[in-house]
């Protein structure tokens, strides 16, 4: 592992993962346009020593690809992270001294598990408090051309729970309003959001740290869907992972500790007596502009620093980004623990164009009727899988690649029979339900099925071609039908399924805006699950055809203001791309 993010740097840098960039770029729009072509193909990490009115280089790509990702994190493939955590579940302690004797090499795994306090950092080699604190020093990225403003995306968010002491690292969007205050995103469903509720009934400020770098795998820690368990928090799963401590050091500032390796701390408070302040839009991971809300107001009362230190950065937007590779980090990590609930799983996926909360694939080891719907229920009991929208179920084929697991499901798939409609919390960012964090739920159980569920499938067939005057492309696989439409009115996709439904090897229908490429699964997939609400766009046509409307919906559809894709201007592409092919060579 990583004793810093310099540490890490120097890796990339042997491994040709590492490219320096001298041209002068600005941290509005520009360092996006080459983020996005890196990540886009797979190119490498890009260190920007030259931000224009900044004071410090820029690092991006840290988690750009699944095997850089793997690196981070200290393994050769992220599948090694569920060995690892396989191998600590598997120490339970057996009968008598002998048994205690030969457990204890297997101890080794949890060598790193409790942080370490120390009295002295390199985060703390410049402290600076009062006037001299000023966050336009720091190349903080405005990513899209329709952000609100620049966003600190890698930030590892520290605060500790007024009453219990208990502390959380989560890693939420922070808005730069000035050269002291951010806004801070704690979503309803955060940690970081009841600790500033139990402030708020407590009548006290909320103090706050974040860090920035450090060990790439205290970012990734920041990320994960920890349960809320006494005396554990980020930084310990952080410790497991690297296999030694996380050290720690004492805020200058509030009563918090923090990475003594990072980059970067910046301390503060939020006070709940405040009014919220106005954050957003931001270009968000659903690739699309999440509106602007109302968040807690950050004051930043101190910035320390290493000397030479490097500012991480990230975007997110229309998939594939790097987060994909932190999301597949997770489910490699918690595999173990979600089989321990639902043994009967092989394995599962989220598969990029989800977008994490929208599309789980799940393979299970089936052996009686119904375990397919009783599988996917238990998952969207499963803590953040509770966002999740559409859940499909096989019995014979590994949930990745996304699509193909699609196909294999719709093979043993009777729309009439094998889907189950429900209702439930959804991702707040998502722009698709009728009412912020409620959506409708979809269950597709594409498991070979048994007698007493009425026995197999039929073999689909391939759709035939159809000529529809609204329909700008269509693309067709065995069982599955993909559309694209030029939407003009409400009813129009119903209108259209129907037609489309006489065709009995259409089991799964899928609707999608004209513009977009169908014949593409990725694309097709993220526009489709991005722009549903199974509640209401999605049912079984003709008593034997799945439907999915994933067009953009319309005010008389009773949908919410429908948001813009994060895209960069076309100014932007084109000013940039000479320094793109000189770097990335695309």
């Amino acid at each position: 592992m990583f004793r810093n993010l310099g540490d890490y740097l120097s890796l990339l840098e042997r491994s040709g993962e590492l490219v320096h960039v001298a041209d002068e770029v600005s941290a509005e729009l520009e360092i996006t346009a080459l983020a996005d072509a890196a990540f886009k193909s797979g190119g490498p990490a890009l260190l920007f020593e030259n931000v224009r009115d900044r004071d410090f280089p820029l690092v991006i790509g840290l988690y750009g690809t699944p095997e850089r990702t793997a690196r981070a994190l200290g393994v050769r493939t992220l599948d090694e992270l569920a060995e690892k955590v396989q191998r600590l579940l598997e120490l339970k302690p057996a009968g008598g001294l002998a048994g205690a004797l030969a457990m204890l090499p297997k101890l080794g795994e949890l060598k790193g598990l409790f942080p370490r306090k120390v009295r002295r950092a390199p985060v703390q080699e410049v402290v600076l408090t009062g006037e001299a604190v000023n966050l336009g020093r720091l190349p903080v990225q405005t990513c899209w051309p329709g952000d609100g403003g620049p966003f600190f995306t890698l930030p590892q968010v520290i605060t500790k729970d007024p009453e219990t002491g208990e502390y959380n690292v989560g890693m939420y969007r922070m808005q730069v309003f000035g050269p002291r205050t951010t806004a801070m995103h704690w979503q309803l469903y955060k940690t970081g959001r009841k600790h500033f509720e139990k402030a708020r009934a407590l009548g006290r400020k909320l103090e706050v740290a974040v860090a920035l770098g450090g060990d790439p795998v205290l970012a990734y820690a920041a990320t994960a869907p920890l349960p809320e368990l006494p005396g554990l928090y980020e930084y310990h799963l952080a410790g497991f992972l690297r296999g030694r401590p996380v050290e720690l050091v004492k805020a200058r500032t509030v009563d918090l500790w923090v990475p003594a390796e990072a980059e970067f701390v910046l301390e503060g408070y939020v006070d709940p007596a405040e009014p919220l302040v106005t954050e957003g839009p931001f270009g968000d991971h659903t690739g699309f502009y999440t509106p602007p809300s109302p968040y807690p107001l950050f004051h930043v009362t101190a910035i320390t620093h290493r000397n030479n230190a490097v500012y991480p950065s990230t975007i997110v937007g229309p998939p594939p980004m790097e987060d994909a590779w932190l999301i597949e980090a997770t489910e490699r990590i918690f595999l173990p623990a979600v089989q321990l609930v639902l043994p009967e799983i092989r394995d599962y996926h989220m598969p990029p164009a989800g977008v994490a909360h929208n599309w789980v694939n799940v393979e299970i080891e089936k052996s009686y009727a119904g375990q397919g719907f009783k599988v996917a229920s238990g998952l969207l009991g499963l803590g953040q899988m509770m966002s999740t929208k559409v859940v499909v179920v096989t019995s014979n084929a590994p949930p990745k690649p996304g699509f193909a697991a699609l196909l294999a499901a719709v093979r043993h798939l009777r729309p009439e029979r094998d889907v189950i409609f429900g209702k439930g919390p959804s991702d707040e960012l998502d722009h698709a339900p009728l009412a912020v964090g409620f959506s409708g739920k979809l269950i597709l159980d594409g498991t070979v099925k048994l007698a007493a569920e009425g026995g197999p499938a039929p073999e689909p067939g391939r759709p035939a071609p159809v000529r529809r005057p609204e329909m700008t492309a269509q693309h067709a696989w065995p069982g599955v039908l993909a559309v694209a439409v030029e939407k003009s009115r409400p009813g129009q996709v119903r209108e259209l399924a129907a037609a489309l439904a006489a065709d009995p090897a259409v089991r799964l229908l899928l609707v999608a805006d004209a513009g977009i490429n169908v014949g593409d699964p990725d694309e097709l997939m993220w526009w489709v699950l991005a722009n549903l609400d199974p509640a209401r766009d999605a049912w079984v046509e003709a008593g034997r055809t799945l439907v999915l409307d994933g067009t953009r919906k319309l005010p008389e559809e009773g949908a919410r203001p429908w948001p813009e894709v994060a895209r960069l201007d076309e100014e932007t592409r084109a000013r940039m791309a000479p320094l793109a092919r000189r770097i990335l060579g695309i």
